[in-house]
């Protein structure tokens, strides 16, 4: 079973299972701005809530003796994580109560990831750095660690304090992609950041009269996550600068219901793949549409089409790597490392030095 069970209850006339769908939905969906999918089981368990059979307590429950009868027998599989993230945060979104308050903010944290991560709930005391794609592998500058809890107060106490009167809808969607951005730049946890930003941002925008009952943070929460990255990061002497251009579009395709094509490979910021047919190289076009007439000649239908939109998301100049892999495609992490094996013994990807370990990219082909 996959996801598409709860865009069906998106069109429920039943308030309740509209309502619960959604959550379940979006829920599952936000797993991918950390590389993770959900089991089929998962599935089964959130119909199961959605159709009035059992409780989010029971499903809670199924779940945590599911994977105790059903341990993870890779190290690298964290199937568990995400379904139990998933069902935690599916009850958050079926709830009403809210309070816009740090406190509140650090709750969704300990709640969404006890049991998970040993951090849960709690201020990161170290600073971090993390590798992105859509920045060629730099990382965003976020929150020093000695200034995180007063940050976070006054971002908060900051938006409190914000009066929306008088504005257009076009300076709301402006101003909330701008609060939102500069909360997720802190980065108050060691890991769960996206998702509780995500969880905390629904909840208050209910608060503000939104609905945001639909398919946008389940359908493209990488997207989320890469646009949330744009916003802060800048590169002047490469010409680059920090932009809500990409996160004002998701907004308001979430709070307008507006159309914009939402595809992560426009964030990047080489600008190479804003064409999906043809990436520059070194002064030559290289056609990827007729790469992928090779590919397809090689593999499977859907092994082909993984390649296919690795490809058009990569091209053939960005060095990718297992969980680049897992970002795109939503695999596990056993999957994604088979396929890039497999890409390897056929020539399509060679391995790249200097990058770390088990990184690669496209080979061109000659002729």
């Amino acid at each position: 079973m996959n996801q598409d069970p709860f865009k069906a209850y998106l069109r429920q006339s039943e308030p309740d299972k509209r309502h619960k769908g959604y959550a379940w939905h979006t829920a599952i969906g936000l797993q991918a701005v950390d590389g993770l999918k959900t089991s089929d089981y998962l599935a089964h368990t959130a119909v199961r809530n959605i159709e009035g059979e059992i409780s989010f307590e029971e499903a809670n429950a199924l779940l945590q003796t599911y994977y105790e009868e059903n341990p993870p027998r890779d190290a690298e599989d964290r199937t568990e994580e995400a379904d139990k993230v998933a069902a935690r945060i599916a009850a958050l979104l079926s709830e009403r109560a809210f309070s816009f308050t740090p406190n509140a903010y650090l709750s969704i944290h300990r709640k969404l990831f006890t049991g998970i991560y040993p951090h849960a709930g709690h201020i990161r005391n170290y600073n971090i750095t993390k590798k992105e794609w859509v920045l060629n592998g730099a990382s965003v500058l976020y929150g020093s660690a000695t200034e995180l809890m007063a940050t976070l107060d006054y971002d908060l106490s900051e938006e409190k304090k914000f009066s929306y009167k008088g504005l257009s809808m076009d300076g709301i969607i402006r101003h909330l992609a701008v609060f939102i951005s500069r909360l997720w730049q802190i980065h108050v946890f060691a890991e769960g950041n996206t998702r509780t930003t995500a969880v905390f941002f629904i909840q208050y925008l209910r608060t503000l009269g939104f609905d945001v009952t639909n398919d946008i943070f389940a359908e493209h929460a990488w997207y989320f996550r890469n646009s949330l990255v744009r916003a802060n990061y800048s590169d002047l002497i490469n010409g680059i600068h920090e932009t809500t251009e990409y996160l004002e579009l998701f907004l308001r395709n979430l709070l307008l219901n507006e159309k914009h094509p939402l595809h992560n490979r426009t964030l990047h910021i080489s600008g190479a793949f804003k064409s999906p047919k043809k990436v520059n190289i070194e002064g030559q076009n290289a056609n990827i549409e007729a790469e992928k007439v090779n590919i397809e000649d090689m593999f499977t239908v859907k092994t082909a089409s993984h390649v296919c939109k690795l490809l058009e998301t990569f091209g053939f100049q960005t060095i990718f790597g297992r969980s680049d892999v897992q970002n795109v495609l939503g695999l596990k992490p056993t999957r994604s490392t088979a396929l890039l094996h497999k890409l390897t013994e056929k020539g399509i990807i060679e391995p790249v030095a200097g990058h770390g370990k088990g990184k690669y990219r496209f080979r061109q082909r000659q002729g």
